[in-house]
């Protein structure tokens, strides 16, 4: 490969350096941030024989070029350009996160606020569930578990206290991650929040009670009567304190130094933030809630069944808010009144919001999304739909719209039926219980209705995306599907190699697999070349072949070794330990091998903690892949698949000419 002509070719195809923001590279691809993605000319990237393909996610623009020339690649490129464009991999995803649309920018600030939570939510949620299962009456007869059997009245407590614990102190863990993510001292974030839940506060769900029956208190600031009231289970409120607290901390941070910053600022920073909180921010937001809810009531009251679609469509975005809370107090109004149709949409808007996860986790390929969506998807049918919708839905955006849409049609059939709920629960399938006796027939009519429409929606789109994208994951860096390069890949493993094809032993030990069957689509579909997956029960990584080392990252996490076949050609094998581990910046990680180095087959290249990879999120399956395989000869298993192997066992082989494939 001539690098600096591929570069030239690749600076003129991407729109010239005016159209360049950053840069970076990994093992096999060229990473950019673009001004304008629509300045590509894209045929010329698909037709460059020197490139293995092109795709855009996560607001980068990447093309592959492969293990052993993408470093040299970027370097004439950088070369190339006036400005300096070239970054760290991990400042190129902050350049990308700052780019995009407001709402884009808004979507991912939410995600790494709320992605954090989702372990203590989802437990809290589902534990909550059970509770209810224990509590509710009518529903395994007139008295609930807890009554027919006293003994175990202290489960049922000690269950509901760890269910209600996150949600209750919620605002200290959004505290602690919004300010993070602003960019200010996150334990001032979780202080601030930890200020508005004190205990000798009006609890946050009985603030609009207290007020009505004239028991608030009041302190006196400045002439001013504030409400001594909690935030309870809230989140819009402590969102913009924990960004006004960010403002504040780095604007004393900037203009104090030394020990006076270190000793003000935090005082300084609580106090003010503190006082803003108590008679401004969290005042207003109460305000606007209440102002919410009792317009939704009226809005119901006279729009009928489009009033239940209006309230059906725009409830999932109001509790991403957090304002639904201002929700209970109208509900018990309404109670009154014959009945609350709040309970019963926020129902419907809880199931759409679940089955669309859990299409998503039909139709995940990520072991890590597939997790996140399953739980979370059933977290929300029971009624906790914070998991997936900050987690899941909102992440990859079309579930959450067709959630919301699903849901604007089961509340309006909610209307249509006069569906309406005379208690609070777990506003899911196991809100029936909090219905009017004689609605909970029509109520599973509609919650069924809305689950089988959202999922059906959600998993035939998904289907779409997958047929032209490859994937669903929004972080799986993963072009659109090769039919032909599948095709001549299943042909090439029934053929036999000739007898001087080149071997390439296994590196790892552990269980080998076909390389279609791995979660990642871009090595599943030979993307970046043809061969075999291993997923290691031993961790250590040793050469394929003899050659020299053109990969080697410093995190240990990706090598590849070049040798020459029989017909004097370079064969490129490459090995990338799991997927997306270059995220872990060399925990769990000892290279033993660096780049230039030569070595033999059967060399150790690397040690790694199979089990510290895996709990810290990740997947340790190896693709072993001739990274050149579209200029060898096919490369052929050299076992039956799946099958284990011991490292040095001949894994494949590499022959110098095309063979043509047997049939059984």
């Amino acid at each position: 490969m001539q690098h600096k002509e591929v570069a030239g070719r690749v600076l003129q195809a991407i729109g010239g350096e005016d159209n360049i923001v950053a840069a970076a590279h990994c093992a096999t691809r060229l990473r950019l941030v673009l001004k304008d993605s629509k300045n590509v000319d894209q045929a010329a990237l698909d037709n460059d024989p020197d490139l293995k393909g092109t795709f855009e996610t996560g607001g980068m623009y990447q093309i592959i070029v492969g293990p052993g020339d993408v470093n040299n690649v970027f370097k004439e490129l950088d070369s190339m350009t006036s400005k300096n464009i070239a970054v760290t991999t991990e400042e190129l995803k902050n350049v990308a996160a700052k780019s995009g649309s407001w709402f884009t920018r808004a979507i991912k600030a939410l995600a790494d606020i709320f992605v954090p939570l989702i372990p203590i939510l989802v437990g809290g949620g589902l534990l909550m569930a059970i509770n209810n299962v224990l509590t509710a009456k009518d529903l395994f007869g007139p008295e609930s578990l807890v009554e027919m059997y006293p003994n175990i009245t202290g489960v049922s407590e000690m269950i509901n206290l760890l269910a209600s614990a996150p949600f209750a102190f919620l605002p200290v863990l959004v505290g602690f991650t919004a300010t993070k993510r602003f960019g200010g001292n996150e334990f001032l974030g979780a202080g601030i929040a930890m200020a508005m839940v004190y205990p000798s506060l009006v609890n946050g769900y009985n603030v609009a009670e207290a007020i009505a029956n004239g028991e608030m208190t009041y302190w006196n600031l400045f002439g001013l009567d504030v409400a001594q009231a909690g935030y309870q289970g809230s989140v819009l409120p402590i969102l913009l304190v924990s960004w006004i607290l960010s403002v504040i901390e780095k604007f004393f941070h900037k203009h104090l130094k030394g020990t006076v910053d270190f000793l003000v600022t935090p005082v300084l920073t609580l106090l003010i933030t503190g006082f803003l909180t108590f008679i401004a921010v969290g005042p207003v937001m109460r305000s606007l809630g209440d102002w919410l809810a009792i317009g939704l009531a009226n809005l119901y009251d006279f729009g009928g069944p489009i009033g239940g679609f209006i309230f059906g469509l725009i409830y999932s975005p109001i509790v991403i808010t957090g304002l639904h809370q201002s929700f209970p107090p109208i509900e018990t109004m309404l109670w009154g009144q014959g009945g609350s149709f709040i309970f019963a949409t926020a129902s419907m808007a809880n199931i759409a919001q679940g089955a669309v996860a859990l299409a998503v986790f039909f139709l995940a390929k990520s072991e890590k999304l597939k997790g996140l969506a399953g739980a979370s998807g059933m977290s929300a049918v029971f009624g906790i739909t914070e998991p997936a919708i900050f987690g899941v839905n909102l992440r990859l955006r079309w579930p959450f719209y067709i959630g919301i849409v699903s849901a604007a049609i089961g509340s309006t059939l909610i209307a249509i039926f006069d569906v309406k709920a005379v208690a609070l629960g777990a506003a899911g399938f196991i809100g029936f219980v909090s219905m009017r006796a004689n609605d909970i027939g029509q109520f599973f009519i509609c919650a069924f209705a809305t689950f089988f429409i959202a999922f059906i929606a959600a998993y035939l789109y998904g289907r779409t995306l997958v047929a032209k994208n490859g994937t669903i994951d929004p972080d799986g860096e993963n072009p659109a599907a090769d039919a032909a390069a599948s095709a001549a890949a299943a042909a090439a493993s029934t053929a036999e190699a000739s007898a001087d094809a080149l071997a390439v032993i296994a590196p790892l030990t552990g269980n080998a697999t076909p390389l279609s069957a791995v979660s990642d689509p871009m090595f599943a579909q030979g993307k970046l070349g043809e061969g075999v997956a291993i997923t290691p029960t031993e961790g250590k990584l040793v050469a394929p072949v003899s050659g020299k080392v053109v990969v080697a990252f410093p995190s240990g996490h990706a090598f590849a070794v070049r040798t020459q076949g029989a017909d004097g050609k370079n064969v490129d094998v490459l090995m990338h330990i799991g997927f997306d581990t270059v995220n872990l910046k060399g925990q769990h990680f000892t290279p033993l091998a660096r780049q230039g180095d030569e070595v033999k087959a059967g060399d150790v290249l690397c040690e790694f903690d199979i089990d510290g990879i895996k709990a810290a999120g990740y997947e340790v399956t190896t693709p072993v892949v001739v990274s050149n395989s579209k200029r060898t000869g096919p490369v052929l298993p050299a076992l039956a698949l799946p099958s284990t192997v011991a490292a040095g066992d001949k894994l494949m082989t590499v022959d110098p000419k095309p063979v043509a494939a047997t049939t059984a």
